[in-house]
């Protein structure tokens, strides 16, 4: 019953009612976010301004692509005002940009563009061979292992399951440290399969953008050994790729890695796979991260 309420409440995160007509753009009222963290989850401002810009474009067109930016940090028990901007639109292509406003102030923007599938040319590179998620403990079980104390399942809408080392380890066991890290993700629970519509697609496309930005920046501090206990972080910007569909609550593999930091901010790739081996997104996220401690030498 857990993971259902979990998973039903992000997808209210998702449900925008139309705000009133201000004269310029298109405009959408967010749900404040539940969790009470400041500043708020980046990947929650994605997901619901993802779903404003999918509102306003016509069917047959699928997102495929997501750039988001940051520009102040957003607090949590305040709704969220997404107005829409229409772009572009053609037979094939929809282009949205999202600027998201909290208390008066742009917060957060994201541009969307749309596009509708025709044939062409085809490949992609082959998913690393993992374990199963299965075969991996949860992430309340590896932390209750790298903190020797029972840690309760944290209530999330989502289930990690670690292939890797987590930063906690690392900063135990330096000689872990990796410039990769790869994880499985599924939101928890299932969702109810519809026609498989635009909608549909257009739903787990907004769960990814949020489900993806939990990870990413964990593969700085693995390549350094620093863990949470000794840095902050938090997303500067961050884009996604969608290449093919998914469902988002099947678990797909997050295959990240980090070719560079400086100036207090990291870089992260990633590739997301789903179970049967299919490349369905590309991500890649900026982030500032704070270390304290004497943590943040070059390595």
């Amino acid at each position: 019953m857990d993971q259902e309420r979990a998973l039903l409440d992000l997808l209210g995160l998702l449900d925008l009612d139309p705000a009133p007509d201000r004269g310029e753009g298109e405009h959408f009222l967010g749900p404040a976010p539940l969790e009470p963290s400041s500043p708020v989850y980046g990947g929650h401002l994605a997901a619901q301004a993802l779903a404003a810009a999918g509102r306003t474009v016509s069917d047959g067109l699928d997102v495929h692509s997501v750039h988001a930016h940051f520009t102040r940090p957003a607090v949590p028990h305040t709704p969220f005002e997404h107005r829409v901007e229409r772009v572009k639109d053609s037979t094939a292509f929809a282009a949205r940009r999202v600027y998201t406003g909290q208390r008066g102030r742009e917060v957060f923007s994201l541009t969307a563009s749309f596009h509708r599938p025709e044939p062409g040319l085809t490949h992609q590179d082959p998913m690393p061979p993992v374990p199963a998620p299965e075969d991996l403990p949860t992430y309340e079980e590896r932390l209750t292992k790298a903190f020797g104390a029972q840690v309760s399942p944290l209530g999330k809408p989502y289930d990690q399951r670690f292939v890797g080392p987590l930063s906690f380890d690392v900063e135990k066991d330096p000689s872990l440290a990796s410039a990769r890290t790869q994880v499985w993700l599924r939101a928890k629970g299932k969702l109810s399969p519809g026609a498989g519509g635009d909608r549909e697609r257009l739903l787990h496309a907004c769960l990814l953008v949020y489900l993806c930005d939990v990870t990413m920046l964990e593969t700085v501090l693995v390549r350094h050994g620093v863990s949470w206990f000794h840095a902050s972080g938090a997303s500067i910007d961050y884009t996604v790729w969608i290449h093919h569909p998914f469902r988002a609550d099947d678990w797909l593999l997050c295959a990240h890695e980090t070719p560079v930091a400086a100036g207090g901010r990291g870089l992260v790739l990633g590739r997301v796979f789903t179970r049967d081996g299919i490349l369905a997104a590309t991500l890649a996220q900026e982030g500032l991260l704070r270390v304290s401690g004497g943590h943040g030498q070059t390595v």
